[in-house]
């Protein structure tokens, strides 16, 4: 099992054309521990933007009346992939994975698959 801080590190060393990686919680929009970034990647203020995205893609869900779970959300912009990923733990509700890719090094599938495995061996 690893720490927060050791899965954020493996996000970063592990997944091709990671930028930034950050623990979430979607409950506070507070950022639990982020590795990476820098001046053109906020990651505080990314953990707060994404905040809103996830309780928006929750609460529509709650108004569909979907029995279902979020495994991850992927938005695409011009030169980046940005990954959010939903813990489902029971000690982990409300955090999610969040992880900014730079889409030339990066290979989504792989990405996805690597956050999954890294999700499995967090210990919050």
């Amino acid at each position: 099992m690893a720490n927060t801080q050791t899965a954020l590190k493996e996000a970063m060393t592990s997944i091709e054309g990671s930028l930034g990686a950050a623990l979430v919680d979607y409950s506070s929009g507070m950022a639990l521990g982020t590795v990476g970034g820098g001046k053109d990647l906020d990651l505080t203020v990314a953990a707060a933007g994404n905040t809103d995205v996830v309780r928006a893609k929750v609460r529509t869900m709650e108004q569909l009346g979907l029995q279902d779970g979020i495994e991850d959300i992927l938005i695409t912009l011009g030169s980046q992939y940005h990954l959010i990923r939903l813990l489902r733990g029971r000690d982990s509700q409300g955090l999610f994975l969040y992880l900014a890719l730079d889409k030339k090094r990066a290979n989504l599938a792989m990405a996805r698959h690597q956050l999954r495995k890294i999700e499995a061996d967090l210990e919050v």
